[in-house]
């Protein structure tokens, strides 16, 4: 009885959702679509998908998704140390209130709540990273609305925040599954050679798998993959992304609509 009640067990889910207060951190979740103007510019959201195809990626042993997995995990761990200096600024600026000033947290009276479907811890790490940037923005919104700071430098300071998180999403945009497995390469077949012409060679502890993520997944052999049943098709024949748009990662203050409108939003 035991048995069949393990067997009868389905896979465990649990809801989530994002809550977000200011313009700034719903526009990085959306990304921006390309128009014969401007550039498109990747979100949150199309970044989660991707590193979800690249940890599928490496449970394939392929090693350049692993490689994938390696630099954005470090991109990821960059933009979280300079965000949070941003944000000691921003804490230091709010240092200067007056003792005898009262003021609350700085919260949007109808934020926007996005529901989340993530199956890559990498797109865990942007999640809280784009929460990190919200609390970030809603408190050099606050500074300036009492007159700690001034409407230029509340911009740049917006922006810096923004393009940190825009500068790791690109990143994730050139990545593409090579097709091929360490065991390949370690044979130096005809699918290693092409995929090292193509994507260029290797870190060895990377090739050698030494080095991984420390969200790597385990590793599915291809005795596993084969014994898949047709329903559950591998991520191998899932094919790659689109060719992005180029990416915008300059002056982004454009899509810093109206500072002053946001802040007003959010009282």
């Amino acid at each position: 009885m035991a048995d069949d009640i393990r067997m009868n067990l389905g896979a465990l889910r649990s809801s989530m959702e994002l809550t977000l207060h200011t313009h700034h951190a719903a526009r990085i979740w959306q990304g921006r679509a390309a128009t014969k103007d401007r550039p498109g510019i990747i979100g949150l959201a199309s970044f989660v998908s991707i590193v979800g195809k690249i940890r599928r990626g490496a449970e394939q042993d392929d090693p350049y998704s692993d490689w994938w997995m390696l630099r954005i995990e470090g991109k990821l761990d960059e933009a979280k140390l300079r965000l949070q200096e941003l944000r000691d600024q921003a804490d230091q600026l709010l240092a200067d209130i007056p003792t005898a000033l009262t003021i609350g947290e700085n919260l949007n009276i109808h934020p926007v709540k996005v529901p989340l479907f993530v199956n890559a811890q990498l797109g865990f790490l942007a999640i809280y990273l784009l929460a990190q940037f919200d609390e970030f923005a809603r408190r050099v919104l606050l500074a300036q609305h009492i007159a700690l700071v001034d409407r230029a430098a509340t911009g740049y300071w917006i922006n810096e925040g923004a393009r940190l998180l825009r500068s790791a999403f690109a990143m994730a945009q050139r990545y593409r599954f090579s097709g091929t497995t360490r065991d390949d390469h370690a044979a130096n077949n005809a699918a290693a050679r092409a995929a090292r012409e193509k994507y260029g060679e290797l870190p060895q502890d990377v090739l050698e798998g030494t080095r991984r993520s420390r969200f790597a997944p385990a590793i599915m052999r291809r005795s596993a993959l084969a014994e898949l049943s047709p329903s559950s098709t591998p991520a191998a024949a899932v094919p790659p992304p689109p060719d992005p748009a180029p990416e915008d990662l300059g002056d982004v203050t454009s899509d810093i609509v109206d500072v002053g409108a946001d802040e007003a939003a959010s009282r």
